[in-house]
C-alpha cells in the first residue's frame, strides 16, 4: 500500500491522475459570483500535490501530457471540420492576421521586459512560453538552446541550464491560464455582452452551410404557370423546395408531378441568399403566417428519418432519386439542430434527419433506404479516429526547414493532429470515410483528453514552483502576467472595435491565438456553445507554428 500511495509504479501513477481529475473537476462545480474556474482546477491541484511529493514518471507523464492534448485537439478538430474552411472564408483571413499579431506582440512584450529589467533572455523564453500556454514552443526552444550550447560546455551542463527555461514556464502558466480567463470576463463587462444575443448572430453559420429560411410566395410568373414541380426544380437547381401549396383555401403536399398554376401561394424552403432568385422565379412575397400553413391533406403524412447507412456518407441527395422512385419530397434536412436546404447537391452525412412528405404507404418505404436505426448512430467509427491520429503525429513531426534558422520548425503532436482531424472532418463525407460520432461522444473524448492534459502539466510544473519563486521567480509572475494580459486585452478591443468581431470570435481568437486549451475549456463551459471551438480551430494551427517559430528565434538572438 505505501508503494501504491508514495511510489512511482503504474498503479500509483494511475491512482494520482485519477484523484487529481476527480477533485479539480469536483472543484469546478463551485462558482464564485457565478464564475467558476470549470476543469482549470485540476492544473491547480496537480500543481498542490506535485509540490508535496506526489510524482509521476517523467516518461510517463510526458506522454499522458501529449496524448490528453491529442485527444483534445482532435476532437475538435472533427466537430470543427465540416464548417472550417466555410468559416475561414467568412473572416478567417481577418482572424489570422489577428492572431499573429497577439503572436508578435507577446514577443515584444517579452523583448521589451529583456531589456527594461535586465533578466536574462533565455529565462524570459521560458516565461513566454509559459504565459501563452504554449508546450511545444517550450519544447522547441529547450531543444534550440541545448544544440546552440552543448558544443561549448558539454550535454549535462546544457541539459541542466535549459532548466532555467522550464522553470520560467511553470511559474507563468497558471497566470497563463487565469490572464486570458479574465480578459474575457472583462471583455465581457466593457462591452456589456448579451450572450443570447451573440449566439444567435453566429447561427445561421453554425453548420458551415446555409440554413434554410421559410418564405412565402404568391406564383405570378408565366413563364412557371402549367409546369410540373420537377420541371420548376430544374430551372434554378439546388436552390429551394417547395415544401407546401395552397389553392383555393385547400393546403397540398406537392410531388414532382404537382402542377403549378397562377395565385398559387407556395410555402418555399431556400437559403437567404437565394431569396432574391426564388423570388423572380415565381412571383411576389407574402407575410409568412405559420398558423395558415398548419393544414394537411389527408392522404398525406409527414415523417422524419436518420440517416444511419454509412454507405450514404458522402452521396449526394439527389443520387438517392427519392422523389421520382417513390413519389414522395424531401422538405427539409436537419443537421446538428439546424435546418438545411434539402437542394439535390446536399452532401449527406451519418446523422442527417430527413423531413419527407408524402402518401404514407410510400413515406415508410424511405426508411429501408436511409436506415434509421438508433443502433447505427451508437456504433462508434474508431478506424478514421486512430488512423487520423496516427496521420497527424507523422504529419506534425515532418521538419520544416527554413532559410538561415539552424533548428528545423515543426507543427508538433497538437498541431498536426488538429489540422489532419480538420482535413478529415471536412473531406471524409465527401470521400465516403464515416467520421460522425454523437455528441455525447466526442464530449468524452474531449472532455478526457483535457482532463488528463491538465493533470499531466500541473503535476509536472509544481515540483518546483515554489523553490522558483523563493528564488528570485516571483518576478516572473509579474513579468508573464504582463505577457498574457498586455497583447490579449489590446487584441481583444481591436477586434471588437476595429473588426467588429462577435464575442465568441473573440473567445476563439484569444484561446487559439495564445494555443490555450484550459481557457478553451472554460470559455465552453462558461458561455455555452461550441462556435468558440470553431474559431480556435481557425487560428491554431498557424498561431501553434508561429509560437514555436518565435520561441526557437528568440533563443537565437540569446545567443547572438
Amino acid at each position: 500500500m505505501r508503494e501504491l500511495f508514495f511510489g512511482l509504479g503504474i498503479g500509483h501513477s494511475i491512482l494520482l491522475l485519477a484523484v487529481v481529475i476527480a477533485t479539480g473537476i469536483w472543484l469546478g462545480r463551485f462558482k464564485i459570483k457565478g464564475v467558476t474556474l470549470g476543469s482549470t482546477w485540476i492544473l491547480f491541484i496537480g500543481i498542490l500535490l506535485s509540490h508535496f511529493g506526489f510524482r509521476i514518471p517523467g516518461e510517463l507523464l510526458h506522454f499522458l501530457k501529449e496524448f490528453g492534448l491529442i485527444l483534445f485537439v482532435f476532437s475538435i478538430g472533427l466537430q470543427v471540420g465540416p464548417g472550417f474552411f466555410h468559416s475561414f472564408k467568412k473572416g478567417g483571413l481577418t482572424m489570422n492576421l489577428l492572431a499573429v499579431s497577439l503572436v508578435l506582440l507577446a514577443v515584444l512584450t517579452t523583448y521589451l521586459i529583456h531589456l527594461v529589467t535586465g533578466e536574462d533572455l533565455t529565462t524570459m523564453v521560458g516565461v513566454m512560453s509559459g504565459a501563452v500556454t504554449n508546450t511545444p514552443g517550450l519544447g522547441a526552444a529547450q531543444q534550440t538552446y541545448y544544440d546552440a550550447t552543448v558544443a561549448t560546455q558539454g550535454a549535462e551542463a546544457a541539459s541542466n541550464l535549459s532548466g532555467a527555461l522550464a522553470s520560467g514556464y511553470a511559474v507563468a502558466y497558471p497566470l497563463g491560464v487565469l490572464g486570458v480567463i479574465m480578459v474575457l470576463m472583462l471583455v465581457k463587462a466593457i462591452f456589456k455582452i448579451d450572450l443570447k444575443k451573440e449566439q444567435a448572430a453566429l447561427d445561421q453559420d453554425n453548420s458551415g452551410i446555409e440554413s434554410a429560411v421559410r418564405l412565402v410566395f404568391e406564383v405570378e410568373n408565366p413563364a412557371v404557370c402549367g409546369k410540373e414541380v420537377q420541371e420548376v426544380d430544374k430551372e434554378i437547381t439546388s436552390r429551394f423546395v417547395i415544401s407546401r401549396l395552397r389553392r383555393n383555401g385547400e393546403i397540398i403536399f406537392p410531388t414532382a408531378h404537382t402542377v403549378i398554376e397562377k395565385g398559387d401561394h407556395l410555402l418555399v424552403i431556400t437559403s437567404k441568399s437565394s431569396e432574391d432568385v426564388v423570388q423572380m422565379l415565381f412571383g411576389k412575397e407574402l407575410p409568412l403566417d405559420k398558423d395558415e400553413w398548419k393544414g394537411i391533406d389527408t392522404s398525406m403524412t409527414v415523417k422524419t428519418f436518420t440517416v444511419t447507412k454509412s454507405s450514404l456518407t458522402g452521396k449526394k441527395l439527389r443520387e438517392l432519386n427519392i422523389r421520382a422512385t417513390y413519389g414522395v419530397s424531401i422538405t427539409r434536412v436537419s443537421r446538428a439542430g439546424v435546418d438545411l436546404v434539402a437542394n439535390p447537391n446536399l452532401v449527406l452525412q451519418l446523422g442527417d434527419v430527413l423531413r419527407v412528405v408524402g402518401p404514407q404507404n410510400s413515406v415508410a418505404k424511405i426508411k429501408s433506404v436511409v436506415g434509421d436505426s438508433a443502433s447505427g448512430l451508437n456504433h462508434p467509427y474508431l478506424i478514421p479516429i486512430f488512423f487520423g491520429i496516427a496521420l497527424g503525429v507523422i504529419f506534425g513531426s515532418i521538419p520544416i526547414k527554413f532559410p538561415g534558422i539552424p533548428q528545423a520548425i515543426k507543427l508538433g503532436l497538437a498541431g498536426g493532429p488538429l489540422i489532419i482531424a480538420i482535413l478529415i472532418g471536412y473531406f471524409g463525407p465527401k470521400l465516403k470515410i464515416t467520421t460522425y460520432t454523437t455528441t455525447s461522444a466526442n464530449l468524452m473524448i474531449r472532455e478526457i483528453g483535457i482532463s488528463i492534459f491538465l493533470a499531466a502539466v500541473g503535476l509536472g510544473a509544481g515540483e518546483n514552483f515554489v523553490s522558483s519563486i523563493l528564488g528570485g521567480g516571483y518576478w516572473w509572475i509579474l513579468y508573464g502576467a504582463l505577457i498574457t494580459v498586455i497583447p490579449t486585452f489590446l487584441i481583444a478591443l481591436i477586434g471588437r472595435l476595429a473588426f467588429k468581431l462577435n464575442f465568441y470570435q473573440i473567445c476563439g481568437l484569444l484561446t487559439g491565438g495564445c494555443t490555450n486549451p484550459p481557457v478553451l475549456a472554460f470559455a465552453q463551459e462558461a458561455y455555452g456553445t461550441d462556435y468558440t471551438s470553431v474559431n480556435y480551430a481557425t487560428v491554431y494551427p498557424l498561431s501553434m507554428f508561429m509560437r514555436v517559430l518565435v520561441a526557437q528565434l528568440l533563443i537565437l538572438v540569446a545567443f547572438a
